[in-house]
């Protein structure tokens, strides 16, 4: 199968943050660019205006009225004055009132265009580009006023200039925009990669510290020093770790104490078998035993998987709403016979609870409290459950006419296999039942109490309370 690809947390933060900064630098080096070379075409444009200037300084009008003309006696070499270099070349032409060719270069091509309505220069002059002699040229049009004592008319100065020293200085300008943006680009990425780098080594050292714990290590990860964004994951999984290793004891101590407690039936099974076959008591006397042994045995097996359940249900997140007088009812039903085979005198007040948990783990719960308390009551006595609620929580009382128990048991009768021997002989089970109680009352957030009933000074039974949180939720239909 092909592996999922994986996503590097350093590399989404390297390029996150570096592939923004690099398409701002790189508009940033166009833009200087372009307004470099807005500046420096804004100077060599100012030199041509002033060539054309000095042109239209040398001219003057010959001749009068119609017959008046422009004429210059400017030579070639007076434009080297205006020549930055010998890297490029000027050329010129000037034409007359009525456009003929007065002085310059003939084959320059003439202007076709016009002034533009908007200008920075306090004169008549137009710039653009063109190609002269298959070279491209920058292009200065000057409307040049030409007065004299004959007459008046606007002579037309055309400058133009080779580009060698535009592109020189355009090509010098872009190598000193693309070094400084790339030292900047390179200060950049060092300082990016030393953030991202120190951001991101908290979370190496937590990866690095997981790998290197043994299977069985599931102590809390050290929260102190962690910066406050790595704390909550920090934290869920301290909570994540903390119920695995809950659960991890319990399954540890579930098979621990089922290895330890089916030893014993089994044990005794294995010699009343062999008994029997010996012919050392009877065949129905031994099948008696027998059958009293697997009963133990079953009663064991089943409150130990009982146990386990009520932990498997504590991992469930979503647990739907019961009303537990419902589970009450069914579950006094269903030990009905014990109840009459004690001939108890039994009474049941349950009211309209709803609570938040499962039916089985109510009925789990109900089911022990009765039976537990069943087998206590003395025969012909007293056995009275009720289910009432305060708008908060609902109390389940189970109250029997035993002989109650010792403070020192009251809390070791929550354990499990622990039983009370001096409540009597019929308290021979497995010691399972109080305790998958009190799971199931944690489980949903409740609490069990065991309180002896006393009048005259005198203990006249027992009173077992389970008190769970009422829910707000309809109950299910």
């Amino acid at each position: 199968m092909k592996r999922p690809a994986t996503t590097s947390l350093r590399r989404t933060l390297l390029l996150g943050i570096l592939l923004p900064v690099f398409a701002f630098v790189l508009i940033n080096t166009v833009v200087l660019y372009r307004q470099a070379l807005a500046a420096a075409d804004t100077a060599y444009d100012r030199t041509l205006l002033a060539t054309a200037k000095s042109l239209g300084e040398q001219l003057q009008v010959s001749g009068k009225g119609e017959s008046a003309s422009v004429q210059s006696t400017l030579l070639y070499s007076a434009l080297e004055a205006f020549e930055a270099d010998n890297r490029s070349r000027l050329f010129y032409r000037v034409s007359g009132f009525d456009g003929e060719m007065v002085s310059g270069f003939e084959d320059l091509p003439p202007w076709r265009g016009d002034i533009p309505a908007k200008n920075i220069y306090a004169a008549l002059v137009n710039f653009y580009d063109d190609e002269y002699r298959g070279v491209p040229v920058r292009m200065a049009v000057l409307l040049q006023p030409v007065a004299g004592v004959e007459g008046l008319g606007m002579a037309t100065i055309q400058v133009a200039e080779t580009l060698e020293l535009r592109q020189t200085l355009a090509r010098q300008i872009l190598i000193d925009t693309l070094w400084r943006q790339a030292v900047l680009v390179i200060v950049i990425v060092l300082v990016v990669v030393f953030v991202v780098q120190r951001a991101t080594k908290p979370v190496r050292a937590v990866s690095h510290a997981l790998g290197a714990r043994s299977e069985n290590d599931l102590s809390p990860l050290p929260t102190d020093g962690a910066p406050r964004e790595l704390r909550p994951l920090l934290d869920a999984t301290n909570q994540h770790m903390q119920r695995l290793a809950h659960l991890l004891d319990h399954q540890k101590r579930f098979v621990r104490d089922t290895s330890h407690q089916l030893r014993t039936p089994l044990a005794v099974l294995k010699t009343q078998v062999q008994s029997a076959r010996r012919g050392d008591v009877e065949p129905m006397q031994a099948l008696e035993e027998i059958g009293h042994t697997v009963d133990r045995a079953t009663e064991l097996a089943n409150q130990m998987l009982a146990l386990a359940k009520v932990e498997q249900l504590r991992q469930e997140k979503s647990t739907p709403v019961v009303d537990w007088s419902d589970v009450l009812r069914a579950v006094a039903l269903d030990l009905s016979a014990l109840i009459a085979d004690r001939s108890l005198d039994f009474s049941l007040d349950a009211r309209a609870a709803p609570v938040q948990a499962h039916e089985w783990a109510l009925r789990e719960l109900s089911r022990n409290l009765l039976h537990n308390a069943i087998k206590n009551t003395p025969v012909a006595s007293r056995l009275a459950v009720s289910l009432i609620t305060d708008g908060q929580t609902a109390a389940l009382t189970v109250s029997d006419d035993g002989p109650g128990i010792s403070p020192a048991l009251r809390e070791r009768l929550f354990q499990p296999f622990a039983t009370d021997h001096s409540r009597g002989p019929s308290l021979s089970g497995s010691g399972l039942g109080l305790a998958i109680c009190r799971e199931i009352v944690n489980s949903l957030n409740g609490s069990i109490d065991l309180d002896n009933r006393v009048q005259h000074g005198q203990v006249r039974g027992l009173d077992a309370t389970v008190r769970l949180p009422l829910s707000l939720i309809p109950t299910e239909t």
